[in-house]
């Protein structure tokens, strides 16, 4: 019996690019080498010869962290050409990429968001637009609207780069063109203080998983790009919370999974705010979904499966065999 040939498809256009790469090695390292041939298919651009190759291969495993992977333009092409691939579709990949638009329309199903407020500008040299209130000041509602401190960062953009915390009103223009840097729509979100968690979880045709919780401590001001991915951070799975906050905070993963679409792995982020002093009751606030989550050894979900004393091997043969 033949071999399915597996495209691990990684690269994109984001500054996540290198660490696209990165996770496409992670899951080439777990894959069923006797029951398939994977290969890493790097994309760039709109690389015509690349996509083409695609149409070669009998599953796509999207590891993209980015444009095209993550926002649904190379699932519409798989879908064109009738290539099974491992995520959620072109609708779901779309606007879990625009954090604004899924975190508010999120809010409409009564889950809690961050206070925020999104900005455009069309091109560089246009002006900073903020949406909705045609004509304010930036500044002023980041302040009136906001508060200090706030995260300012790309809304279409990897979450690792172009990320700020902004203290001081003198520091909000900076943050704001640095994360235009990244791309043309900026959120401004709140400051919650509180435990920072990420929830993976699967569902196929046969099973529905949430994995163990992991508990993110930064050594720096907040869960930044050398955090992520230089070791700056205590990562502790599973996660030293209650195990009704856990219950909780894995069944809302997958209602969440289920209000998008979802399909293969997602992996949520969390705020837990206590609801007193000494109370271990917590609001759950959203951060944001991902879609196309970090693959290599020291990611989250590979994390996650470990801590389940499950193998990533038959995690991505679930996710390949029970569409």
């Amino acid at each position: 019996m033949s071999k399915k040939k597996i495209a691990i498809v990684a690269g994109g256009d984001s500054s996540e690019h290198d660490v696209s790469l990165r996770s496409a090695a992670g899951i080439l390292s777990w894959m069923d080498q006797d029951r398939y041939d994977a290969q890493i298919v790097e994309l760039k651009g709109a690389d015509l010869a690349t996509l083409n190759r695609l149409t070669e291969f009998d599953f796509a495993l999207i590891t993209i962290h980015g444009t095209p992977g993550e926002n649904g333009l190379l699932q519409g092409f798989l879908e064109m050409m009738h290539i099974p691939y491992s995520c959620c579709g072109v609708l779901p990949a779309a606007l879990t990429f625009n954090k604004y638009a899924c975190n508010h329309y999120l809010q409409n199903f009564g889950i809690r968001i961050a206070k925020s407020i999104l900005l455009r500008r069309d091109t560089p040299d246009s002006p900073i637009r903020v949406m909705g209130r045609e004509g304010a000041q930036v500044e002023e509602v980041i302040r009136n609207e906001v508060g200090l401190p706030c995260f300012i960062k790309s809304n279409v953009g990897g979450s690792s780069f172009g990320c700020t915390k902004v203290k001081t009103a003198e520091a909000i223009m900076d943050a704001v063109e640095k994360a235009f840097n990244e791309g043309n729509e900026v959120i401004c979100e709140s400051f919650m203080r509180g435990t920072e968690i990420t929830c993976g979880v699967m569902k196929t045709t046969k099973r529905a998983m949430a994995f163990p919780i992991t508990e993110v401590v930064s050594k720096n001001e907040f869960f930044d790009y050398d955090a992520k991915y230089k070791g700056e951070v205590d990562e502790i799975t599973p996660a030293r919370i209650p195990d009704k906050v856990r219950d909780e905070v894995q069944a809302l993963t997958l209602r969440i999974y289920d209000i998008l679409g979802c399909r293969g792995i997602i992996r949520t982020d969390y705020i837990l705010i206590p609801k007193g002093e000494d109370s271990q009751d917590v609001d759950i606030h959203l951060l944001e979904v991902n879609t196309t989550p970090g693959m290599t050894p020291t990611s989250f979900i590979p994390q996650q499966v470990k801590a389940a004393g499950w193998q990533m091997q038959d995690i991505l043969t679930a996710i390949i065999e029970e569409r």
